[in-house]
Formats: C-alpha cells, sequence, structure tokens
C-alpha cells in the first residue's frame, strides 16, 4: 500500500492513491491532508511544478509534473485548519 509520496527529498504522507499508465508515461493521484502549520513549506514546493518523484512501496522513482492540483480549503492560513489537496502528476519523458 502506498502511504507516501517523496517529491526533491520532502516527504508526503497521502490518505489516497492511484497509479495508471498514460501513454506509456506513469500518471498518479494522490490526496493528502494540509494542515494550517504546514501550508506555506506544501504550497512552496509545489509552487515547483516539477519533481523527482519517489514512491518507496514500489521502488519507483520518475521526474513528474503537476497535471492537476486542488485543494478542499481556500484559506489555511488560519490556525487550526486542515485542507485536502488533490494532486496528479505525470511523468516526464526525458
Amino acid at each position: 500500500m502506498v502511504d507516501r509520496i517523496i517529491l526533491d527529498g520532502e516527504t508526503i504522507l497521502i490518505s489516497h492513491f492511484e497509479m495508471d499508465n498514460t501513454g506509456g508515461q506513469r500518471r498518479i493521484a494522490a490526496h493528502f491532508p494540509v494542515t494550517s502549520e504546514d501550508y506555506h513549506n506544501v504550497t512552496t514546493l509545489l509552487y515547483k511544478g516539477e519533481f523527482d518523484v519517489h514512491l518507496p512501496a514500489k521502488e519507483i522513482t520518475f521526474r513528474g509534473k503537476i497535471v492537476e492540483y486542488s485543494t478542499s480549503v481556500t484559506n489555511l492560513y488560519e490556525s487550526g485548519q486542515v485542507g485536502t489537496f488533490q494532486l496528479t502528476l505525470l511523468e516526464v519523458k526525458e
């Protein structure tokens, strides 16, 4: 079971995971909770848009870019809030 993804060395604990192959490229979708305390660090990481992606549970590593991204809460600057981020990454062919 995949319970975490690592983007550029940063571990993200996930609550939902899907993986498939689209036109010979890996595509992963993940949902994960983000607290107001972690919001800045997570969004700063995601702002990069492209990452070294590692899935330890499947022993898979690839370069991936964000193709879809959303969150359930728009204002995580308020203390004590938790939002669910949804992220879809597509493998980048080098």
